[in-house]
């Protein structure tokens, strides 16, 4: 980044106040974000940076005509490539695993073992993501393929191997599981480089856990993550290939490299379930040095138990699946549900030591894990079972099928179908009955707002009320995720029953007689589902780095989940406010030590971002600094899913640092944003006294329900869009008129924060 001299990249006077705008999720342009035609950057790289008005061809001051405009565009921070963004396919699970970490409750008992659970799952995730590999190219081509000539007929491609011994074909096709388990560490390795150099400035003073990000060493731990991953992802494949050799017969050979593998597994496991020793600060060189070592004796195995199965017998016992693979995924799947209902047991003990918490409040973190759980299972369950269906489209059964799929992913595709199916019918019977109370409520709101409405108003009044209506929607989000999560844990439990060597439809008829063909029925529907999901990602992808205006969609969820460092699972997207929050802090920084005040301005997601970097600014630059928030899901989402890093005391610290120069503006039809401290409707009673009183400011929408003189259509519905309209001009106003006033900078906020 560069701050450069004062000047043309500098302020354009001493004594202004800067107006420095922050966007939300996928802003399309720094020319949208100031509404002006032409503008220049004046600092950062093309990755993410500064913009002003050109001078020349537009006014460089704000709307109120007492600030001078700038805007922080940082949408090119976790969009990038086409190659990236399509990658979301694939890091989905592992991207909301590495948040469902930073949504535990703020309970320090609790903590370490919630991180531990979440680490361990998604070391388990790796894991499906080898056996996926696996199953395709060991078990289908090399076991079952290669050993059937109506599967091989006609495949060139794979009939130069067919006629080998079994131990060969599954020497050379375990190159399939290795390439991938090198091409996800490569890929792991290279997004974060770019955000390195980027540091807040010294002299931060709050001790809140907000305050960490941005400032936290993620690389270092980051690291010893992966090599324990990458260690692990090896040992998975050198199980699937020992299980089949000792099936053969257990060699001392085959007995001593199993033990080893598993010490291998044994030992990712333990490092993962010990917080204190993997979190440890970047100067633990050995610790460093024995995840390496860890890594470097799992990829040594991995070349060993490849020519100990050359050294086999050239006869081998062959028939129906890859030994030892079905079971070991089935055991996988049922760890899933051990390691979901142990999360879920500390979580609700941990609610239970504190009396008075909000419903479902740190439940987020269950939530996150189940669904990130749910959607690898039947990712990998689907791509398994087309992997199938196209080396045998005759079979007319899955029954059928050579090769044919592991009975496991079959039961967790039902098991998906099943969650996904009741999930969606609580919602519809949610949505009705919670409707005529969120009816009343918008009609009491509405004729608050509206009371004299004309008689040919009505119809735009019954738009307003359902505008309402389904914004307040978002509440009943939360229970339904939750639902969904215990859905997923007993879809994963309902996978032992695989152990069984029974089908899901034969084992259905037979225990509660349901039909087999009804069973069957649901278990191609929710393949079908699946499929269409993983094809809907492909396409968003694509057209979310095409298509500006798609990506506003696409790319919320990628904008919000990878918000947070990577604290969870190596292989999720690197964290981008490891660069916007320090490179924010330093611009402001830099324009308060050029004699300017700063009026910073996040929009939704941008007011997260402006809070983290509050928070990070010594007391002599936030004294010089005003806030302006407007569509801020801070209370209403992130304090419900973050509850230990957003909370009431990170809100009354950063009113603290900047003086209570804090404007707040929300609107009753915004789905995603609302009220920070009160919610200031008219006929209610006030929530709270102080300072904080004063930030919450709400917005009547639409401004009118008839057409303006000179107009022909009556105000838009805003809602959660941006706005520079007569509100918005106002506050700018009122905070910088406030911001050149003299203050007394008063106590250190920092003495106000906790430990």
């Amino acid at each position: 980044m560069s701050d450069g001299p004062a000047g043309p990249r500098g302020p354009a006077r001493p004594d202004d106040v800067v107006e420095l705008r922050v966007h939300g999720v996928s802003a399309p342009s720094a020319a949208q974000v100031l509404a002006r035609p032409l503008v220049h950057q004046v600092a950062g790289d093309r990755s993410a940076g500064f913009f002003r008005p050109r001078p020349p061809c537009a006014e460089v001051t704000g709307p109120s005509g007492l600030t001078t405009v700038e805007a922080y565009r940082w949408s090119d921070l976790p969009s990038g490539t086409a190659v990236r963004t399509l990658s979301l396919l694939f890091l989905l699970p592992f991207m909301l695993l590495n948040v469902a970490v930073w949504m535990r409750p703020g309970d320090p008992p609790s903590d370490a073992v919630v991180r531990s659970l979440c680490r361990v799952l998604g070391l388990s995730l790796t894991v499906l993501f080898v056996l996926a590999a696996a199953g395709i190219a060991l078990d289908l081509v090399a076991w079952q393929c290669m050993s059937s000539p109506a599967c091989l007929s006609g495949r060139n491609w794979l009939s130069w191997l067919g006629e080998r011994p079994a131990g060969l074909r599954l020497a050379v096709l375990s190159l399939v599981p290795a390439a991938a388990i090198g091409l996800i560490w490569w890929g792991s390795t290279r997004p974060g480089r770019a955000f390195t150099a980027f540091r807040p400035p010294e002299g931060t003073a709050s001790r809140h856990p907000l305050s960490t990000v941005g400032q936290w060493e993620a690389e270092p731990l980051v690291g010893r993550l992966r090599s324990i991953h990458i260690a692990a992802a090896f040992a998975t494949l050198d199980v699937s290939l020992l299980a089949a050799r000792a099936a053969q017969g257990a060699s001392a050979a085959t007995v001593v490299l199993a033990v080893a593998t598993a010490a291998v597994l044994a030992t990712c496991v333990v490092l993962l379930c010990t917080p204190p020793l993997i979190d440890q600060a970047p100067a633990n060189r050995q610790l460093d040095r024995a995840a390496r070592v860890l890594r470097m004796i799992a990829i040594g195995l991995t070349i060993v138990v490849p020519a100990h199965l050359l050294a086999a017998p050239t006869r081998w016992h062959e028939g129906g699946g890859l030994p030892g693979y079905g079971s070991t995924l089935t055991c996988l799947f049922v760890a899933h549900f051990g390691l979901l209902a142990a999360l879920a047991a500390v979580l609700l003990f941990s609610r239970g030591r504190q009396p008075g918490r909000q419903p479902l409040i740190g439940l987020g973190t269950l939530a996150a894990a189940a669904t990130a759980t749910g959607i690898a299972v039947a990712f990998s369950a689907e791509i398994v079972h087309v992997a199938a269906d196209f080396l045998d489209r005759s079979a007319a059964t899955a029954e059928g099928m050579v090769p044919r799929a592991p009975r496991a992913y079959t039961w967790a595709i039902y098991g998906f179908f099943r969650a996904a199916l009741i999930t969606l019918v609580v919602a519809g019977l949610v949505t009705l009955i919670s409707r005529p109370g969120r009816s009343r409520t918008a009609a009491a709101i509405v004729a608050r707002d509206f009371p004299d409405a004309p008689a040919e108003a009505m119809p735009r009044l019954r738009q307003v009320q359902q505008a309402i209506v389904r914004a307040r929607f978002t509440e009943r989000l939360f229970p339904l995720a939750v639902l969904y999560a215990g859905l997923i844990g007993l879809g994963a439990a309902t996978t032992a029953i695989d152990l069984l060597a029974l089908y899901p439809g034969d084992a259905l008829e037979r225990n509660v007689q349901v039909p087999a063909g009804l069973v069957d029925f649901a278990i191609r529907l929710g393949g079908y589902t699946i499929a269409a999901t993983m094809l809907g990602l492909v396409v968003g992808g694509i057209f979310a780095y095409r298509t500006a205006a798609f990506r506003r969609y696409v790319g919320v969820l990628w904008d919000l989940a990878t918000f947070w460092p990577r604290a969870a699972h190596p292989f999720a997207p690197p964290c981008y406010a490891e660069r916007a929050v320090p490179e924010l802090a330093r611009r402001i920084t830099y324009l308060v030590g050029s004699g300017n005040a700063v009026l910073i301005a996040g929009y939704s997601h941008g007011s997260v971002l402006v809070a983290a970097t509050i928070l990070q600014l010594p007391p002599q630059v936030s004294g010089r600094v005003a806030l302006l928030t407007y569509c801020s899901p801070l209370r209403r989402f992130y304090a419900r899913l973050f509850p230990a890093y957003i909370d009431d005391d990170m809100m009354q610290e950063v009113g603290d640092r900047v003086g209570w120069r804090w404007l707040n503006l929300w609107r009753d039809t915004d789905g995603i944003g609302g009220w920070i401290f009160s919610p200031h409707r008219p006929d209610e009673p006030v929530t709270v006294t102080g300072p904080s009183a004063t930030v919450d400011r709400r917005l009547r929408d639409p401004s009118d329900l008839v057409a303006p003189p000179g107009d022909s259509v009556p105000p838009p519905i805003k809602g959660h869009w941006p706005y520079e309209d007569e509100p918005f001009t106002e506050a700018t106003r009122e905070l910088a008129e406030r911001l050149r006033e003299p203050t007394d900078p008063g106590p250190d906020p920092a003495d106000r924060a906790g430990p």
